[in-house]
């Protein structure tokens, strides 16, 4: 996995359901590093704490290799690299094995997958237009957040290299569709529950389905 792309967003205002507010998700690429953070990039927007940045949520890293997909449903979009709000633009990040847990060599950083990343209406109001709220769910390959276990600078070019392999195997993917079905496969769910990478609020919410 080589990282292509470094991005950074800014303050942009936007008008939602009446109201103004700003938000992070414009991210554009920059050419110096990106310095990982315990709970956020530094340098980059974070406006919305209670579901952006924290522990569990201190870098997004989205695959490159899913740009062609999303480029052909909205050819008229100017696109660049960070269109998902990405700080980090990954060539060969694959979701359906990157397990949830595992560590890794980031840069200078050593970090952790922590939880995959789940669509809110400022996406939408990147792409202009909220239905790609349901296809990104549909699609199932939503990128991952990690949490930062040393801090380090991370620049272009530089690999992500495992380290230590998670021994839960549940994998980004899988919970990410886990946490969308209706219907969740109870060991699934139970790989989950006992994930300890994962946001112990996640975990206890899951229980009840256990």
């Amino acid at each position: 996995m080589k990282i292509i792309s470094t991005n950074i967003g800014h303050p942009t205002k936007i008008i939602w359901n009446g109201k103004e507010t700003t938000t992070g998700i414009y991210k554009f690429p920059v050419q110096e590093p990106l310095f990982l953070d315990v709970e956020d990039v530094r340098g980059d927007t974070v406006a919305d704490r209670k579901v952006h940045g924290g522990e569990y949520k201190a870098c997004y890293l989205f695959s490159s290799d899913h740009y062609p997909y999303w480029q052909e449903k909205y050819p008229d979009l100017d696109w660049n690299w960070g269109m998902f709000g990405e700080n980090l633009t990954v060539e060969g990040l694959d979701e359906s094995k990157i397990k949830i847990g595992s560590i890794y060599r980031l840069g200078s950083a050593l970090v952790q997958i922590s939880q995959p990343r789940e669509p809110c209406y400022k996406l939408g109001i990147r792409f202009g237009d909220q239905d790609i709220l349901k296809a990104f769910i549909d699609h199932g390959w939503p990128g991952t957040y990690l949490r930062i276990l040393e801090t380090g600078r991370v620049t272009v070019g530089d690999r992500m290299e495992l380290v230590e392999e998670s021994k839960n195997p549940l994998t980004t993917q899988q919970f990410y569709q886990l946490l969308f079905s209706k219907e969740k496969d109870k060991i699934l769910l139970q790989w989950a529950i006992d994930n300890e990478a994962l946001p112990p609020g996640k975990r206890e919410r899951l229980r009840k389905w256990a």
